[in-house]
């Protein structure tokens, strides 16, 4: 594939090189050849292994743990692509880390969402391709094209495959309404919403629930599942109100201290994820995940950007 901005090539870092492969196989491409160790003291070292001079290159690499060796070798995989002369390159960047800082909500705090798009604008990016954002004006923080993808169309496909019949879509917070309501509509069921209070950072505690879910088959859906501690709360709400199934489903996975213990103790017959983070360890580990792949949305999404042509339309 070619465009004005020369020959089409992907390159994946170390986060999450599965994802890349699924991506090229979806395009029919090989993954690019690079090199990146860690010396002994830990510093990164990059090397592009083949000539990028005036090609259109995509870097696949989430910002998943551990999220600053990965962040860091994003910044200097993007340095050594622009220093390579490449025509354009852009950051793939399934899972954005610290989208959750993304405002002053509270006295002498950084906003380390922008802080981290100036970053990656520094270091050579010429455009952004990312999903699910935590927050959609952190797309404003880039001063470069900012492409944001939704897995919407793959999580509505996984669930019709479910066959609910008397489903209700359940947002585990106020910040999440808009993307439930959304999935709500597209499936024509009903929604409802867990009011929730954040008393520390990674700690929520259940007020109450608004909407109609006793008796009814639940699937909550959140964008980021962390330690799991907001949806196992919501799931234990939900059951003292006398519903019948409960599903969960997060975009990002990514699970970190007890949150697969959480998951697996809890009352969800299934948690649907998807692959924008790793997922091999932790499926192993907990036998309630369904994984989905987000590779065929991101593939076609590369094939529009290097082709000029619309991205906005996969979600028509």
């Amino acid at each position: 594939m070619t465009s004005t901005h020369g020959q089409l090539k992907i390159f994946s870092g170390r986060a999450h090189p599965a994802l890349t492969e699924e991506i090229c196989g979806s395009l029919g491409l090989a993954v690019g050849k690079l090199h990146a160790q860690n010396f002994s003291d830990g510093e990164i070292f990059c090397r592009i292994e083949e000539n990028v001079r005036g090609c259109d290159v995509f870097l696949v690499q989430p910002t998943s743990q551990p999220v600053n060796e990965n962040l860091v070798e994003l910044l200097i995989l993007l340095d050594a692509f622009r220093r390579s002369s490449a025509s354009r390159v852009t950051a793939v960047i399934p899972y954005f880390a610290y989208s959750r800082q993304d405002k002053k909500d509270q006295p002498r705090v950084a906003i380390t969402a922008k802080l981290v798009a100036n970053l990656i604008s520094g270091a050579g990016a010429d455009r952004i391709l990312t999903m699910d954002l935590h927050a959609g004006q952190i797309q404003g923080f880039f001063d470069i094209p900012t492409d944001h993808l939704f897995a919407a169309p793959v999580l509505l496909d996984a669930i019709r495959e479910l066959e609910i019949p008397d489903l209700v879509i359940v947002s585990p917070d106020a910040g999440g309404v808009a993307r439930a309501r959304a999935i709500a509509k597209r499936l024509g069921v009903g929604i409802a919403i867990v009011d929730k209070r954040r008393t520390a950072p990674n700690q929520a505690e259940v007020m109450h629930v608004v909407g109609d879910v006793e008796g009814r088959d639940l699937l909550i859906i959140d964008d980021i599942i962390d330690t799991a501690g907001t949806l196992a709360n919501t799931i234990e709400a939900l059951k003292e109100k006398g519903v019948g199934r409960i599903l969960a489903a997060g975009i990002h996975a990514v699970l970190s201290g007890p949150a697969l213990e959480r998951l697996e103790r809890s009352s969800a017959e299934a948690v649907l994820v998807t692959n924008t983070t790793p997922l091999e360890e932790k499926l192993a580990a907990c036998s309630k995940l369904k994984p989905l792949s987000v590779a065929p949305l991101l593939g076609e999404a590369i094939r529009r950007i290097h082709e000029d042509s619309s991205v906005s339309s996969l979600f028509v």
